[in-house]
């Protein structure tokens, strides 16, 4: 076989395999950025009494001589999330109540509220990891359930991940843990440290969010403390 020949089905096969990947959708991937510059509130929006900036870190405090009427929301404008992963780094008193809320919508009627799903996180790691509906259908997952949502009328189909106390141990006390999110679709996984501490999938298309604001909470108490820190986010492309 000629040198002229080999050529020849050399660029053969090149024409062939560009054809082939041509026909291969587009892959788009999405990195993490940092959503909150530990110095201003670029991008966010709260009730300034209620939120700060120390250390680097957004703080949500209530103390007995700053109360609060309804739970405020340090609220992400720069962007709606639909299909995301989010990560941050938070700290809570022992007595605090807060949490990270997600395809939620903004009430007209009270400054700075949040209606949506919500990863919820506690002093106590009562419920630190479960899935909470603020201002919804309440409890959908608790710590340790793999719960399926039919419709609203519907008992959830609950399956078990792991036992809530062995998770709870996981969790560390008055220090800071890491909260991961992962939301794709209706199927919502709740991870702290790196462990899935719950998994929501919401079939119920009267009440299900496909995408909505991204926010922090600081909720109704006599007083707490709530610190986050390393925002960051990750909005899968189309």
């Amino acid at each position: 076989m000629n040198i002229a020949i080999l050529l020849t089905i050399g660029i053969i096969l090149s024409l062939s395999c560009e054809s082939a990947n041509s026909n291969k959708p587009l892959k788009h991937t999405a990195v993490f950025i940092n959503i909150f510059d530990g110095k201003t509130f670029n991008g966010w929006k709260a009730d300034t009494s209620v939120w700060h900036i120390e250390n680097n870190c957004f703080v949500g405090e209530v103390t007995p001589s700053k109360q609060i009427q309804t739970n405020s929301f340090l609220i992400y404008t720069s962007n709606q999330a639909g299909d995301f992963e989010f990560k941050a780094k938070f700290k809570i008193s022992k007595g605090g109540n807060s949490g990270v809320n997600y395809r939620s919508e903004e009430l007209a009627s009270i400054p700075y509220a949040l209606k949506g799903y919500q990863a919820d996180i506690d002093g106590e790691n009562v419920y630190t990891g479960q899935n909470y509906e603020e201002r919804g259908r309440g409890f959908l997952a608790m710590r340790g359930q793999n719960a399926t949502i039919n419709n609203s009328k519907d008992a959830f189909i609950i399956k078990t991940i792991d036992n809530s106390d062995s998770l709870k141990s996981k969790i560390k006390v008055d220090d800071w843990n890491e909260i991961h999110l992962i939301v794709k679709g209706n199927n919502m996984k709740h991870y702290i440290n790196g462990i899935l501490m719950s998994e929501t999938t919401d079939n119920d298309s009267s009440n299900s969010k496909i995408s909505g604001l991204i926010g922090l909470q600081v909720h109704v108490s006599k007083e707490m403390k709530v610190a986050y820190k390393n925002i960051q986010l990750k909005i899968e492309k189309p």
